[in-house]
């Protein structure tokens, strides 16, 4: 069995280092392939990618856009070019951390799961205390979702998603940027997926600090909740 971490990335130099040592290290029952995606960085993230090789434990490999075309566009790269049995989403801005890939991948490997949220919201691990108003906006969003795809998820917007790759494969994703989060969601519940949450940890960080979600962001998850759970009613 194998294990793809997906990373998408746009100017991430100063933690997509780290990021792959932690990825790198994170203990797995299986083998581990690594795929960056690039969106098209204009910092140093290209070249600093570039001192990544192949190791004799990891595939890696790393994807370059030619233009930037968002989270939701990299995500879907990323997930065309995964061979592995199942597949993790990972930040690169060490918001999330690779050493709870065990429990996000339990119940899936334990055959009693089909797809894995990690949630902010649920659980004892320690949570970096930032913004209330991302705090209200994100279970708002969840709340409104949850009531169109009749699911009890506590943190729909969260980067941890786990799935099995044969079940992602069915799935046609279409939004580029951040609304990939309730697309992805609402889909899953049309196709009667087996969903389960385990807490995790959050070091979230400031937009001093490099945070891109923004507002309008928001707004557009909430566009993206009606159309595809209303408008849009293909599972796919």
């Amino acid at each position: 069995m194998v294990v793809t971490i997906v990373i998408p990335v746009f100017n991430e130099a100063g933690t997509i280092s780290s990021i792959l040592d932690k990825v790198y290290s994170a203990p797995l029952p299986c083998a581990k392939e690594v795929i960056v995606v690039d969106d098209f960085s204009t910092d140093d993230t290209r070249e600093i990618l570039k001192n990544h090789v192949n190791r004799e434990d990891v595939r890696f490999r790393i994807i370059c856009h030619d233009r930037n075309k968002g989270k939701g566009a990299a995500l879907r790269t990323g997930f065309a070019n995964a061979t592995g049995d199942i597949i993790i989403i990972q930040d690169a801005d060490l918001e999330y951390d690779p050493e709870e890939y065990g429990k996000l991948l339990k119940p899936i490997l334990d055959g009693k799961a089909d797809v894995v949220y990690g949630s902010r919201f649920v659980g004892s691990e320690p949570h970096r205390v930032l913004y209330f108003w991302h705090y209200a906006g994100n279970r708002f969003l969840t709340l409104i979702s949850n009531m169109c795809t009749n699911l009890n998820l506590t943190d729909m917007e969260t980067c941890y998603k786990v799935f099995r790759a044969d079940l992602l494969s069915k799935i046609d994703i279409r939004e580029d940027r951040f609304g990939f989060e309730p697309e992805i969601t609402a889909k899953l519940a049309r196709l009667k997926c087996r969903i389960y949450e385990v807490g995790i940890s959050y070091s979230g960080r400031s937009y001093k600090e490099g945070k891109k979600i923004n507002w309008k962001d928001g707004l557009w998850a909430f566009w993206c909740i009606m159309k595809y759970n209303l408008i849009v009613k293909s599972s796919t």
